[in-house]
């Protein structure tokens, strides 16, 4: 069965029985049922409030509990100590993957885009500090946003300053295992950054040289900046350590915007794909409905099929 066919079953039933179809969900998947997704998307605190509540722990339970086995939490670092403790705990006692937490991020200063001593220290104390909120919650991969471009400096040395800092911190990073995903950011909503391009960070991953220096391909921004995504994706394969995902335009849960996921995931689990899927969007629609939305846009995209080329399209 088709995209096109599958929702109009949908609606046709919802219809049936009596129920009103909100504008938002006459375009999204209805509810589909199963155990665990094949792929490791990642929830994030706050996604699924509404049913489970504000304590990280009881969230996490939701989260297992509707099928997803992964997590991801950009403010990690930002936890006390004691909190990053008890969320690690609760994410092994559910047999839960931790994605990235955002270990390095600066919007305002072009800091990594110079050869500069104090901020190579400051750096140097910020990937010190992640290495060891990795080992409390067992994450593998921890984000790194170089910030902004310096439009007074010649764009080959920005980038071979970027290259020489991330070498410093992949020192720091290599022995604990820790992953640094690089996450270009499109143009449109974030002007001004250095790295916007999956093939700019490819560039960059491959003078580092290390493997704690890898690429987020986050398809909502790559979207928006370049499409051509799974291409992409082939091209820098060997870099790309981790995805996030929103649709475009909106930044919403998959079925919401443009993108084909229900292929782009056919593709990764067929690549053999074993990652994370950070799920960094929002919700279409507010409140409970909004959220039960979101699992079942997940069940749809998820239950893709192999053989004729029609199958499982979106």
């Amino acid at each position: 069965m088709n995209r096109r066919t599958f929702l109009a079953s949908s609606v046709t039933a919802v219809a049936a029985a009596g129920l009103g179809v909100p504008a938002a969900a006459q375009s999204a998947p209805q509810p589909a049922t199963g155990g665990k997704f094949r792929l490791k998307y990642a929830p994030h605190f706050g996604m699924f409030r509404h049913h489970a509540g504000d304590d990280p722990l009881d969230q996490i339970h939701f989260i297992a509990d509707v099928g997803f086995t992964a997590l991801e939490d950009n403010g990690m670092m930002d936890r006390p100590v004691a909190e990053q403790e008890k969320i690690g705990r609760e994410l092994a006692r559910r047999d839960m993957t931790m994605g990235v937490f955002v270990a390095y991020v600066e919007w305002n200063q072009p800091t990594m885009v110079h050869a500069d001593a104090a901020f190579r220290e400051h750096l140097a104390k910020r990937m010190r500090a992640a290495v060891e909120v990795a080992k409390r919650v067992n994450a593998r991969w921890c984000t790194v946003v170089p910030g902004p471009c310096d439009p007074r400096l010649d764009w080959g040395y920005q980038t071979a300053n970027v290259i020489e800092n991330l070498k410093i911190a992949a020192g720091i990073c290599e022995p604990a295992g820790l992953v640094m995903v690089l996450e270009p950011l499109n143009p449109r909503d974030h002007p001004n950054l250095f790295l916007t391009k999956i093939s700019q960070a490819y560039q960059i991953c491959r003078a580092v040289g290390s493997p704690t220096c890898k690429i987020l391909d986050d398809l909502y921004h790559q979207q928006v900046t370049e499409g051509n995504l799974i291409p992409n994706i082939e091209a820098a394969w060997s870099e790309i350590a981790y995805f996030q995902l929103g649709d475009n335009p909106g930044r919403k849960e998959p079925t919401t915007g443009e993108i084909n996921y229900r292929n782009i995931f056919r593709h990764l689990y067929a690549r053999g794909y074993e990652g994370v899927l950070g799920m960094e969007h929002g919700n279409a629609l507010p409140g409970k409905e909004g959220e039960r939305a979101v699992i079942d846009a997940y069940r749809w995209c998820d239950e893709f099929v192999f053989g004729h080329p029609s199958a499982g399209t979106s």
